[in-house]
């Protein structure tokens, strides 16, 4: 049986039969089904490695049609810490069902590594959770092809700094507005996010009175609020 070895993040778990289940894996070279034979007994070699909010390292075989079967199964990296705090966990949840959905009709390698960097954010409790949570919507737009434009208004017209703006909805974009609560800080910020990695964004002091009105507009373009 050829088989062939990749990274993986767990997606969904299904049970199937008697000890078995079909597994939905995010890899870096796209999303996979696979059957996990025996995992649900008592002493599957299997079971330890498949566990949701994790890096797995995997081996997969072929199987029938497209669902492969996996041979091997490793912990490379277990988030444990989301399981600590219950926003954490209940957001860990929304992204993996958000970017499971979307893979599945979007094929974008960057899925995998834009998974991978909220769960390992996610699991240092010292990162914002506003603040993880906007940098993820800002990129799960944008693979999506509905990036957020953050230079110009619903207009055309270049966002100016001494104007104010609102999120419109319908146009999925700024709208300048006299007593907007965007202002040129925000949007600042959300350039910062847009195309920053979370690993330089935690070293920005002072955002954390304007980060809830970014998170806000990064809900609305997501269309998620």
């Amino acid at each position: 049986m050829k088989t062939f070895r990749t990274r993986a993040i767990v997606l969904r778990r299904t049970n199937f039969g008697e000890a078995d289940r079909i597994l939905s894996l995010l890899t870096p070279e796209g999303r996979r089904s696979v059957m996990a034979k025996g995992v649900r007994k008592e002493k599957s070699k299997l079971a330890g490695g498949i566990e949701l909010f994790a890096i797995t390292d995997v081996v997969i075989g072929e199987g029938r049609g497209d669902l492969g079967i996996l041979t091997s199964a490793q912990l490379v990296k277990f988030y444990r810490h989301i399981l600590e705090d219950y926003d954490r966990l209940q957001f860990g949840y929304r992204a993996i069902k958000l970017v499971g959905a979307a893979s599945d009709t979007v094929d974008e390698p960057e899925w995998f590594d834009l998974l991978a960097e909220v769960l390992a954010a996610l699991d240092a409790l010292t990162i914002p959770s506003e603040l993880i949570e906007t940098w993820f919507l800002l990129r799960y737009s944008g693979l999506l092809g509905r990036e957020l434009n953050l230079e110009r208004d619903i207009d055309g017209l270049p966002l100016a700094a001494e104007s104010n703006y609102r999120y419109d909805s319908s146009e999925e974009g700024l709208r300048p507005v006299q007593n907007g609560e965007i202002t040129s800080d925000h949007i600042k910020l959300l350039r910062l996010i847009a195309t920053r990695s979370l690993k330089v964004l935690v070293q920005i002091g002072g955002i954390g009175a304007i980060l809830p009105e970014c998170l806000r507009v990064a809900r609305e373009h997501s269309a998620l609020e």
